[in-house]
């Protein structure tokens, strides 16, 4: 088994879970290297879609932007953000990848401010940029991120996208689509998703060599344990091959 780190865990678990001949709404970073991956190695079919409008295209390396042009390379279409948007509100767009500063126990994603007071806070972040819509809207919204206590909290300072809101059917009540919200966390620990009544966070598999006390003890909020626990295997020397010499070269993303 070779050693590999965090980010290369969590992306390689990330690009088993896109079905061949499925959509995917990226940005770039670690979702995008997924994405990649999965095209490369799983799911040749696969449809990655930039939020800035590159739509199908195959990516010849790493882009450093939404709207780098190499995210338009032998793609279907170069449209827009408007364009894009659509697509999601058709339902076009079966997986999402998001992630932000704090996620509480039912997948609501905090990526504007950390504190009490939303005019005088302690950290100003960015914002949601296209991450409110993406949630919205798309089918499967998945989340990278570390295992910490700072980012899994009780309840995000603010909701920026919305996950499963206040669990149970309380998303459907509002008007969003049925059928569409968070799907699964990837972190360097562990794969969790969302019982089907209360719509909590529950953990379904633990990455080699952590247990379920390692992720609660890294989790601000109870988590639920599903009955079976899988293992979660490690990256395969094939991925880190593609993901080390043709996905991410100059490791920009994955980390030298």
């Amino acid at each position: 088994m070779s050693d590999y780190n965090m980010m290369e865990m969590m992306i390689c678990s990330a690009s088993r879970e896109l079905e061949d001949g499925s959509t995917v709404g990226v940005g770039t970073g670690a979702p995008c290297a997924a994405a990649m991956l999965a095209q490369k190695l799983y799911s040749p079919n696969l449809i990655i879609i930039f939020e800035a409008g590159g739509s199908s295209p195959i990516i010849p390396e790493m882009p450093i932007s939404v709207g780098d042009s190499r995210t338009t390379w032998k793609a279907i279409s170069a449209s827009g953000m408007c364009e894009v948007m659509e697509m999601g509100c058709r339902g076009q767009i079966d997986y999402t990848f998001l992630g932000g500063a704090e996620i509480d126990m039912y997948g609501n994603l905090n990526s504007t401010m950390v504190g009490t007071d939303y005019y005088k806070p302690k950290v100003r972040l960015p914002g949601s940029g296209g991450a409110n819509d993406f949630a919205s809207f798309c089918w499967k919204m998945m989340v990278m991120t570390p295992q910490t206590t700072k980012r899994f909290v009780e309840k995000v300072s603010y909701c920026t996208t919305p996950g499963w809101l206040s669990g149970g059917d309380s998303r459907a009540k509002t008007g969003l689509p049925k059928g569409v919200g968070p799907y699964k966390i990837l972190t360097n620990m562990a794969i969790l998703d969302f019982e089907p009544e209360s719509k909590r966070m529950r953990v379904i598999a633990l990455n080699h060599g952590y247990s379920f006390s390692d992720v609660q003890e890294n989790c601000g909020f109870e988590l639920l344990q599903a009955k079976t626990l899988t293992e979660n295997h490690p990256p395969t020397d094939e991925e880190l091959r593609i993901l080390r010499e043709e996905i991410d070269p100059f490791r920009y993303v994955i980390g030298r």
